[in-house]
């Protein structure tokens, strides 16, 4: 490494481990340059594939003009390189155990016909979106910004599968598991649990997606949905729901999925938090779908940017557009919502008045009034949690 790239990487660490944000000229956007595959997985378009084993599959920029991502669209996330090629619904159940009067072992057919359909439009993604930002690098998948959905899920209410099967007095745990195998035996299954008092309405078991069956890919027969909360507590292929008296520890809730228990969830390389807490709720987060790094414009051309906006429930107040390094924001106009944990549609009319490289920023405001914070000023933690740092996309006007 030559001296100057050193002394960089060393300032670059140094400001991480004080525990303070980094400046503008220290900082990266998610990596925006991966290319999409020219060969496409079972019930998708050609995606970005970071692994077919597991598959690991991310939306491409150009995706995100629309409220709703199409399933062939859709980006996939396994954890083991062991998944069922393969469902016989004969035979298939999920089965309700544990702290509950009757235990319970649901078809599908059962799921669809003795339950009352509900549908809940929703934002799926996955709590390290956007991991490839944060410096310095974090371990696990380095995601772009595309590891991230929103799709139209229907299915039955969990409170009534509970109450179909009835909770005991002393029930304080859901357990969730599914057929995300482990690869090897001593291995964890990926397993997330719910208090009791966090089992909302709008938490389904769904096993429709747009009006169609889920995608294999994407959790067939069924999976859970919680709004609002990142894709670790969204159980795919959903087998077994066990009520416990106490909560059972886990390792995607204890170690992995889990950010620094303190106000700023951050923490510094040199001195990890000893003290964590499951990711849960998602942050506010803005994305830009077009224009993308590979258009171009004519320069004095009407133009419009469109993307897409989203938070953990609250719902989107406002986006805002720079066109000057977040000097000065102008208001984008919002599409309609679709419901609170929806991707709220934004578009922008714009004009590029001289050739050269050209750059916009969008910045989301909630109804709690939470904006994304400038990348610089993210704070760090070891999983590459949770990043929401403002999005923006430089391109091309040409005479």
């Amino acid at each position: 490494m030559q001296r100057r790239e050193f002394l960089k990487t060393s300032l670059v660490a140094s400001t991480v481990l004080l525990g303070l944000p980094l400046s503008a000229s220290q900082i990266r956007q998610p990596l925006d340059y991966y290319k999409v595959s020219k060969y496409a997985f079972p019930e998708k378009n050609p995606l970005i594939a970071h692994s077919d084993r597991p598959p690991l599959l991310e939306s491409p920029r150009n995706v995100f003009t629309s409220a709703i991502t199409s399933n062939k669209d859709f980006f996939v996330r396994w954890h083991s390189p062991k998944i069922k090629t393969h469902t016989f619904i004969s035979g298939y159940r999920i089965a309700i155990t544990g702290e509950v009067n009757e235990p319970l072992y649901l078809s599908l057919k059962s799921l669809k016909e003795d339950f009352e359909p509900v549908e809940i439009t929703a934002v799926l993604q996955c709590g390290g979106n956007s991991r490839s930002a944060f410096i310095p690098t974090t371990s696990g998948i380095q995601w772009g910004s595309g590891a991230m959905g929103c799709a139209k899920w229907k299915g039955a209410r969990l409170k009534d599968v509970l109450k179909q099967a009835g909770l005991n007095k002393d029930a304080k745990w859901i357990n969730f598991n599914g057929s995300d195998e482990a690869a090897f035996h001593k291995a964890p299954r990926l397993i997330r649990e719910l208090k009791i008092d966090e089992i909302e309405d709008d938490i389904i078991i769904a096993y429709e997606m747009n009006g169609e069956d889920l995608p294999y890919l994407n959790g067939y027969p069924v999976r859970l949905v919680v709004p609002g909360w990142y894709s670790d507590s969204w159980i795919k292929m959903l087998t077994e729901i066990r009520v416990t008296k106490e909560y059972r520890p886990l390792y995607y809730m204890d170690s992995a999925y889990t950010v620094a228990d303190n106000e700023t969830e951050s923490e510094t390389p040199d001195k990890p938090a000893k003290k964590r807490k499951p990711i849960t709720t998602m942050n506010i987060k803005s994305y830009i779908g077009f224009p993308t790094r590979d258009t171009k414009i004519k320069v004095n051309e009407n133009v419009t940017l469109k993307g897409v906006a989203f938070d953990g429930g609250s719902g989107i107040k406002e986006v805002l557009i720079s066109a000057d390094k977040g000097k000065t924001w102008k208001k984008s106009t919002l599409g309609k919502e679709l419901s609170k944990f929806a991707f709220r549609e934004f578009e922008y009319n714009f004009q590029a008045k001289q050739s050269g490289k050209f750059t916009l920023m969008a910045k989301a405001v909630n109804n709690l009034g939470e904006e994304q914070p400038f990348a610089h000023q993210m704070l760090w933690n070891k999983g590459g949690y949770k990043y929401n740092g403002i999005d923006s996309v430089t391109f091309e006007a040409v005479k």
